[in-house]
């Protein structure tokens, strides 16, 4: 039975490159897999920015916003907007200029009733009387 000294190198745990990353040829310069991946031809997306929260943000409970609150809804309701989902600014002043020009006193509409439109249009698009 041969003995095995400590001196001896054992060739499993001995590993060496043969070439560094400086040093490769042309034609070894494919796309690379694994951690050190640049990212340039990766067609997933990464994961730092662009997964986005199942929370609701803060845009969500205003008044143009998918949730809005009790304010908004009756705001909603005397313009004739839908009650949920989100709206835009043009959606707003549209729906404004249909109900101002029903409801306006000069074309035989009451006051109360106008500025009660106005009210709605200007808490669905956050401006105040301040």
């Amino acid at each position: 039975m041969p003995q095995t000294t400590l001196e001896q190198p054992a060739v499993l745990l001995t590993t060496t490159r043969s070439t560094s990353r400086q040093q490769r040829p042309a034609s070894d310069a494919g796309p690379r897999k694994g951690f050190g991946s640049s990212g340039a031809n990766n067609s997933r997306k990464r994961k730092g920015g662009s997964k986005r929260s199942p929370a609701l943000s803060k845009a969500d409970w205003g008044p143009l916003g998918k949730h809005p609150d009790l304010d908004a809804i009756v705001a909603r309701q005397r313009l004739q907007l839908p009650l949920s989902g989100r709206l835009s600014e043009p959606q707003v002043n549209q729906a404004w200029k249909r109900c101002a020009a029903e409801h306006h006193p000069d074309r035989g509409g009451a006051h109360d009733t106008m500025q009660l439109v106005n009210g709605a249009r200007d808490l669905l698009l956050g401006r105040s009387l301040s």
